[in-house]
């Protein structure tokens, strides 16, 4: 019986050598106290590196129409039809609201009110169509004033940046709507908004940037 037990602790031994946790010569490394969180979310820093582009793009565009109007003695050129700066800058305070609108919706999905979320993001989008509306009619009053695009650079500067600062504003007013129609359906709340977060980051970046250049291409 002594042989036999004496036989039983030499066969566990090995064991409990193999079982022992070693690293180093020491006890394995405690986990961490808490996991390391992402800095922000990937869409939100995609969206930050988007905006980052397009703000590079708006400034060579600038660059570009600000060495055509200091090297111009006379601006704009003569014989062409000066721009409605009255009729624009009613037109830029709709588009300042709507930014306005934006946020609040932000705050009223944080705090849980999804049908006040709902009404914002509908007069955000009105406010958007409204704007581009205006500008529509501006155009065409325009052209058959004779401002074309081929009619001078004044002209072909004209319509490229505020064309194009257009087209963001529509592509925003399409994204707007996607995130009203999925903010009818429930899809954000308080802890999940990803999708209207960034939505409005787009928004208020056309909307910021549409004053700087009504004071550079109507005012200046």
């Amino acid at each position: 019986m002594a042989q036999s037990s004496t036989a039983r602790k030499l066969d566990d031994a090995p064991q409990r050598a193999v079982l022992r946790p070693t690293f180093g010569g020491g006890n394995p490394p405690r986990p961490p106290v808490r996991p390391n969180a992402p800095f922000a979310n990937n869409a939100w820093l995609a969206v930050l590196m988007f905006l980052g582009a397009e703000g590079m793009f708006f400034a060579g565009l600038i660059g570009a129409y600000l060495v055509f109007r200091i090297g111009s003695q006379v601006w704009p050129p003569p014989f062409q039809p000066r721009l409605p700066t009255a009729l624009t800058a009613a037109n830029t305070m709709i588009l300042l609201a709507s930014a306005v609108t934006m946020r609040l919706g932000l705050r009223a999905n944080r705090r849980g009110d999804r049908p006040l979320l709902i009404r914002l993001l509908s007069w955000t989008a009105v406010a958007g169509a409204v704007f581009l509306l205006i500008q529509g009619y501006e155009w065409l009053q325009l052209l058959h004033f004779g401002l074309t695009v081929s009619s001078s650079v004044y002209g072909g500067l004209f319509y490229t940046i505020i064309g194009f600062h257009a087209a963001h504003v529509f592509g925003a007013l399409i994204w707007l709507v996607v995130v009203w129609l999925k903010a009818r359906r429930g899809r954000y709340t308080k802890e999940s908004y990803v999708g209207l977060q960034i939505c409005a980051m787009y928004w208020t970046f056309v909307v910021a940037l549409w004053p700087l250049l009504y004071g550079l291409v109507y005012l200046y």
